[in-house]
């Protein structure tokens, strides 16, 4: 088997833990790993508000996983292995997301020299983030600090932020987790070596900072015409992760947002039921449009919708609509 990823150190992270598990789950089965370069790997180094038109591909949805599609329907590889918040609500024709693993923390971590919580940062403090969603959000509990768009890999965010030219920089905990840092960052592991020197981390909550639709979750894609790969991959499936990935994307599909636009969503499962937080805000944080709500397990997609048109009729319509590229 040939499974595809991106060539940045998350992304071969998280396949090669994918090709480790599938590997101890069917005893001599061989997965070669390719590298495909994608259209949003040649954007890293280009400022955010720098991407227009064409460059954004089609207001930034797909732009991390195009080419690794097509890699897919052309046979040239068997799988591939997605961060799931970038990939879009709808497959192209003939591939299908065959499985979904646990997830990882989905929560968003403030990262900073000495660790400092949000709420604790001086006023007119400097705070990187490439995501419009976490910008917006950021701007609404903090409308004094600065929050400046930053590109690149998580090491070159960090490495900006040890050099003093930000006071922190929010990021996803899962891809540091994924990355082996988190731990040392956070000071629950004594050997921190693999963390940044000084680099430290506090987690925010979902009242400052509602993660990104799928965050923390990845998507194994395959041809669904592939029985063989779909089998392989299906000893890895999470059935409560996919039930509640599958909500955050309904509800993001009913708005017709995408990634350039601040949604936000995060479904958690407990007891036997499904509970759905969704956010749509405005580029500057002054509107948003918080929803919540809770379905049986099996509902999910009929949840996010709900939640969708809960939001509709709040005014989230016009936000979308005031902030899409």
């Amino acid at each position: 088997m040939i499974l595809g990823t991106r060539g940045s150190p998350l992304a071969v992270a998280q396949s090669s833990w994918v090709r480790q598990r599938l590997i101890d789950l069917h005893p001599g089965l061989d997965i070669e790993v390719k590298i495909i370069r994608t259209t949003g790997d040649g954007q890293q180094d280009v400022p955010p508000d720098a991407l227009t038109g064409s460059q954004a591909s089609a207001d930034g949805k797909g732009i991390f996983v195009k080419e690794i599609e097509e890699a897919m329907l052309a046979g040239r590889i068997d799988m591939a292995v997605h961060s799931l918040k970038d990939l879009p609500t709808e497959q192209p024709e003939g591939l299908t997301i065959a499985a979904v693993p646990p997830r990882e923390d989905p929560r968003d971590v403030l990262v900073s020299r000495g660790g400092a919580a949000l709420e604790d940062l001086p006023r007119g403090a400097r705070i990187g983030t490439g995501s419009p969603r976490r910008a917006a959000q950021i701007r609404a509990v903090r409308p004094d600090l600065e929050v400046a768009p930053v590109r690149g890999n998580v090491d070159t965010r960090i490495r900006r932020m040890l050099e003093g030219r930000f006071h922190g920089m929010i990021l996803a905990a899962a891809g540091l987790s994924r990355l082996g840092v988190l731990a040392g960052m956070s000071g629950d592991a004594p050997n921190v070596a693999a963390a940044p020197s000084s680099a430290r981390v506090s987690f925010l909550s979902q009242d400052q900072c509602v993660p990104a639709v799928g965050q923390g979750a990845l998507a194994i894609e395959t041809r669904a015409s592939d029985a063989a790969a779909r089998a392989l991959v299906a000893a890895i499936h999470h059935a409560e992760t996919a039930e509640a990935v599958a909500s955050e994307r309904a509800f993001l599909a009913a708005l017709g947002g995408g990634c350039r636009v601040p949604v936000a969503a995060l479904a958690l499962v407990s007891g036997g039921r499904l509970s759905l937080r969704g956010v749509v805000a405005s580029t500057d944080g002054a509107r948003l449009v918080r929803v919540s709500g809770d379905g049986a397990i099996g509902l999910a997609i009929q949840l996010g919708e709900r939640l969708a048109r809960q939001a509709i009729e709040q005014g989230a319509d016009a936000i979308l609509s005031a902030t899409e590229p």
